[in-house]
């Protein structure tokens, strides 16, 4: 290495800086709240040879760690081939093909390339959720979907902005093709913004150290990300660990969905194999292979989160390409579930194959669910329509040193929701609780963290209600002896009648009233190791702070609590011997 240390440590700095300004800049200038409060979206730097992942912004979902990797690979592709338009300075590219490196449709990428000298250096690219692109339902997840076309606009790589200026031509079309199209321009604008404030940021470090040095600390970075995470794999016993994993439903045919996993370890090498998966489902629960993949790497990412973000990081871990099942769709399969349900039921299956070779850097499985619900209506005091998006957090899994964390985000991304008053103020909805489900994490020596309780009443107009989420049927799994955290629920109220839906987490075209509620609780996490070796004084706490009935304590860890919310010495220790509530 000819670079020396100092330097190749500020300009890996720089660039991660850079990813973050853009981080920053895209929420501080977006209109939509799942843009602006809950963060859905994630910014890039990625190689002008082949898309490979330079530096992502550290607030970015970490879903689109691979995705955008992906997208961006075969939009350099296309132009290669003359399938996509070949880019001038300015230019700024729109596409949300799921099937051309994507995740579903609501999930819009820009892309814009760097010029150096008349040469591409680098492409810049970025995500943003869009809370609507046309299709079925408001909000585009469409629970029974059956194609891609009921899901949304699907936009191939377009020049969106031709030299820096929008194509107004093509913003038009895209704009009779969704709801609240008024309210788009915003997030444009603010994707493009954050593009050029990363632009501008990147010519800085480039204008300073040059643009061969900068190339080389590129590469350099790379092949340590590379050599850190082979490190990190090998402190895996060698042998195959097998794992299964299971999603509710498709959404059409009321039946769970399996993903079977095998990950061969071997030397400084992963081998992931999915073969005896389910095949490719009905309704919007496959996944594409570039989703399949970043849900691999960011499982990894949570394993060992000391190696830092690169394709170096990916190199070392082999997905077999799995043909055949709902986890390589293909158009025109159905794929809104594909990054904010099923990519964490990858991921839940990577944790529950490695727990038992590495117990103390896996936890047990996370809720593992965004709780995509989506309501549109039209509001009658403000005389318009809109779309509203509402995700949620859930239990993380415990973990061989604690309690997982109650109302978490989810394993794809560092989403939060949107805080109640934004929610209020942007809709005519009125939360009537928003509080910790407690007792919802599986009870464990360190029990999971709970999931959250949330209640929403429509307040004037008409709207539909849609969902798609998942965990309804089978919740989080334990590990090593820990039990599996509670199950996601749905109850809608509407004229004073509750109403469950028949595929527990799944339903579209929900019609509700004023008055009409919607009450949701998320899933806790699974419980890491056995309940019975549980801290008696853990178990009084939870009880003093009302989180477990006195019964449940004595059912769920063996431990009677006594009126001071101390635990009974004897009766806990019979208890515990005899597996039998004394």
């Amino acid at each position: 290495m000819s670079i020396d240390p100092i330097t190749l440590s500020v300009i890996q700095s720089g660039l991660q800086q850079v990813c973050d300004e853009m981080d920053l800049t895209f929420s501080r200038a977006a209109f939509s709240p799942v843009i602006a409060e809950a963060n859905d979206r994630s910014d890039g730097i990625y190689s002008a040879e082949d898309g490979s992942l330079i530096a992502q912004g550290a607030g970015g979902l970490p879903v689109f760690v691979g995705t955008m990797q992906y997208s961006t690979r075969t939009l350099i592709e296309m132009i290669t081939s003359g399938k996509a338009a070949a880019p001038k300075p300015g230019d700024i590219y729109i596409v949300n093909d799921p099937y051309l490196g994507g995740t579903h449709l609501m999930d819009v990428r820009f892309a814009m390339p760097v010029f150096r000298v008349g040469k591409i250096f680098c492409w810049l690219s970025n995500t943003g959720h869009w809370p609507d692109t046309g299709g079925a339902v408001p909000g585009g997840f469409s629970a029974t979907a059956t194609a891609v076309e009921q899901e949304g606009l699907r936009l191939p790589p377009v020049r969106l902005f031709k030299e820096g200026k929008l194509d107004a031509e093509i913003y038009a079309i895209i704009c009779s093709n969704i709801r609240v199209s008024e309210q788009r321009i915003g997030d444009v604008k603010a994707q493009a913004a954050a593009l050029l404030v990363g632009e501008q940021r990147l010519i800085r470090i480039l204008d300073r150290y040059g643009d061969d040095t900068a190339q080389e600390a590129i590469g350099e970075l790379r092949s340590r990300a590379a050599a850190q995470m082979r490190a990190n794999v090998r402190l895996i016993p060698e042998g195959i660990y097998h794992s299964t994993a299971y999603i509710d439903s498709d959404g059409v045919v009321n039946e769970p969905l399996e993903i079977r996993l095998a990950i061969t370890a071997r030397g400084d090498e992963l081998e992931f194999d999915f073969t005896g998966s389910s095949k490719p489902c009905a309704g919007p629960m496959n996944s594409v292979l570039a989703t399949t993949l970043s849900s691999v790497y960011l499982a990894m990412r949570h394993i060992f989160p000391d190696v830092p973000i690169s394709a170096g990081a990916f190199e070392p871990l082999k997905v077999k390409t799995p043909v055949g099942t709902f986890l390589d769709a293909h158009y025109p399969r159905p794929v809104s579930g594909c990054a904010a349900e099923v990519s964490q039921r990858i991921a839940e299956a990577v944790f529950a194959a490695l727990v038992e070779a590495l117990p103390d850097r896996v936890t047990a499985s996370p809720a593992g669910s965004s709780g995509n619900f989506a309501l549109g209506g039209h509001d009658p005091d403000r005389g318009r329509d809109y779309v509203m998006y509402q995700i949620s957090g859930g239990g993380y899994g415990g973990n061989q040193d604690h309690d997982g964390l109650s109302n978490g985000c989810s394993t794809i991304g560092i989403s939060k929701a949107p805080p109640v008053e934004i929610m209020e103020q942007q809709f005519p909805v009125l939360y009537h609780r928003y509080a910790l489900r407690e007792g919802s994490g599986g009870a464990g020596k360190h029990r999971g963290g709970f999931g959250l309780d949330y209640e929403i009443e429509i307040r004037r107009g008409n709207a539909t209600a849609s969902f798609v989420m998942d965990h309804g049927r089978f919740g989080p799994q334990g590990a090593l002896g820990g039990k599996d955290g509670m199950v996601n629920s749905v109850v809608i109220w509407r004229g004073g009648q509750a109403m469950i839906p028949e595929h527990l987490s799944k339903a579209q075209d929900i019609a509700l009233r004023p008055g009409d509620r919607v009450r949701v609780g998320t899933p806790g996490g699974g419980g890491y190791g056995d309940p019975m070796i549980r801290d008696p004084e853990a178990v009084g706490e939870d009880v003093r702070l009302g989180r477990y009935t006195n019964e449940q304590a004595l059912a769920l860890f063996g431990v009677a609590i006594g009126p001071d919310f101390t635990a009974d010495i004897d009766v806990t220790a019979k208890t515990r011997a005899t597996g039998k509530v004394a």
